[in-house]
């Protein structure tokens, strides 16, 4: 009884120290973009101050402002998410279902685009945009988050469509319906959940995205993720409006999270339940 109950305090200790260390930083963000700028450089650190708003005023209506750049990154982040999903949802059913002579090889292929190094991938966009005229446009932008949140979108949703038990796709191709309506009116139904869970996934990549933005940004479109490093300087670091913006980025994120967890929940044990079902 001893050693059991030993073993659970020692989880519960383990458990406690990972979620201090994952909570901490978020915490010290949010105390600080409440402090006057002598409270923050306060040494040792103050744990009670008078707290402010200014910060959250300046990104949000003040000279330094983000709602422009919240816009943006809504717009592209929207964007890559409905395209990903939308190409996806094809491209998965292929891989999953169907029988075609290099199937494998695109399979491969469409993995190792989204494994690539990133940074190998820049200047190569910078330098085509630049003749294009996309640097600095949503379309731009949008495309660039495209190249890796399709590959993404893929890979997560293939297991769904090979889970699902192919009588249901024979009884639909019996009744001539047709392969585009059999996985319109009775395969993505069944998927519902997986592809919920793919779109949410891929918006938050695109939402935090930060090395395309900052090299094919511009000053009019601008996520925020890019908008957020400009407080940071070589003489003088902002940390004030740094931590508020980061705050504010936050916020859809964790709402997105929050109004999705059943659904996030759902999605991620359904391939389990689904393969668990066929043993």
């Amino acid at each position: 009884m001893i050693g059991r109950t030993g073993r659970l305090v020692a989880a519960g200790v383990a458990i406690v120290v990972v979620f201090l260390t994952w909570a901490f930083p978020v915490l010290w963000t949010a105390v600080t973009s409440l402090k006057f700028a002598k409270d923050i450089f306060a040494y040792p650190p103050k744990l009670f101050f008078e707290p402010t708003g200014l910060n959250y005023d300046g990104v949000l209506g003040g000279r330094q402002t983000l709602v422009n750049d919240l816009v943006s990154s809504t717009v592209i982040s929207l964007g890559a998410t409905v395209l990903s999903v939308a190409a996806a949802i094809p491209m998965a059913y292929v891989f999953a279902r169907c029988h075609l002579r290099f199937k494998n090889a695109l399979a491969l292929y469409t993995l190792f685009t989204y494994m690539i190094p990133r940074i190998g991938l820049v200047i190569p966009f910078f330098v085509v945009f630049r003749k294009l005229g996309l640097t600095g446009t949503y379309s731009g932008l949008t495309l660039v988050y495209l190249s890796f949140s399709l590959p993404f979108a893929v890979w997560l949703l293939v297991p769904y469509f090979e889970d699902l038990p192919r009588e249901m796709e024979e009884a639909g191709l019996l009744d001539r319906a047709g392969r585009w309506r059999t996985l319109w009116y009775v395969i993505l139904p069944q998927v519902r959940g997986g592809i919920a869970i793919t779109a949410i996934f891929v918006f938050i990549t695109a939402w935090n995205e930060f090395l395309f933005g900052v090299v094919l940004s511009g000053s009019e479109v601008r996520p925020i993720t890019v908008a957020m490093y400009n407080f940071i300087g070589v003489e003088q670091t902002l940390w004030g409006p740094l931590t508020a913006g980061a705050i504010v980025a936050m916020i859809p994120v964790i709402v997105l999270g929050l109004g999705a967890q059943r659904g996030i929940v759902r999605g991620l044990t359904a391939g389990s339940i689904k393969g668990g079902s066929r043993t």
